[in-house]
């Protein structure tokens, strides 16, 4: 199995010349290519690689700051910082980062520095070589897009998930944001932490602090954090009563 390598550059030519040193080493497969920090959250999240290959210099968001978000990942990638500056070592070590590459980079660096992440995650390549069938690992964080770049809210936090049209509300400790999953695909990933309490919500177990019922026989949850109740559709409030044994 093939060490799946991410691309971070916000010059074509550098992406470019990474990419044909790549190609040049076994046991590597380019799977990516981004230009900022932003974007090398994106595809991290988006194609799972074992390694990411990160500028420092870049707009939007700096190559340090992505590296620190994607360190606080379930299970983050190594990231081998490659720039054209060494002043930012330190920097990027504190960011956890696996190495740290000059430019112009040798392909005999680039590979040393490869078979020491191949080292570092090869049983966890191991697993996923003899585990082609298990599905993809829940995430812990939810990624949200903010004007300043893309933030991580931790699972944990998350109240519940409200859906409106294209948009679902992730309404957590923090506030609302928007994002663009749908309640369906959350649901499936999140069973075991979340219920569906009715066709546009799904609410954390965790959170739960009580369930109410009307007398109408309308049951409605109270969720800690949060002012309002949120009402229960009765073709979920049966589930709803077996999980939670009402």
């Amino acid at each position: 199995m093939k060490l799946k390598t991410l691309i971070v550059d916000d010059e074509p030519p550098a992406r470019a010349r990474l990419g044909s040193l790549l190609a040049e080493i076994d046991g590597v497969q380019l799977v990516g290519e981004g230009a900022n920090g932003r974007e090398a959250l994106e595809l991290t999240m988006d194609l799972s690689p074992d390694v990411v290959l990160l500028d420092v210099r870049m707009p939007d968001m700096d190559g340090l700051e992505a590296a620190q978000r994607i360190a606080t990942m379930s299970e983050p990638p190594a990231v081998i910082f490659t720039t054209a500056y060494d002043e930012y070592a330190l920097n990027a070590f504190e960011a956890q980062a696996a190495g740290y590459l000059l430019k112009p980079i040798r392909k005999d660096k680039l590979e040393a520095a490869l078979g020491a992440c191949l080292r570092l995650t090869r049983p966890q390549l191991a697993r996923a070589e003899s585990e082609t069938t298990a599905p993809a690992r829940r995430r812990s964080h939810v990624p949200v897009r903010r004007r300043d770049g893309i933030r991580l809210i931790p699972l944990a936090e998350v109240r519940c998930f409200i859906a409106d049209q294209k948009y679902t509300t992730v309404r957590h400790e923090g506030g609302d944001d928007l994002i663009e999953e749908s309640l369906r695909m959350l649901e499936e990933e999140f069973a075991d932490d979340f219920v569906r309490i009715h066709r546009s919500a799904l609410v954390s177990a965790l959170h739960l602090e009580r369930i109410e019922r009307d007398p109408d026989g309308q049951y409605f949850v109270r969720l800690r954090g949060m002012p309002e109740r949120l009402a229960v559709s009765r073709r979920m409030a049966g589930d709803l009563r077996e999980r939670f044994r009402l």
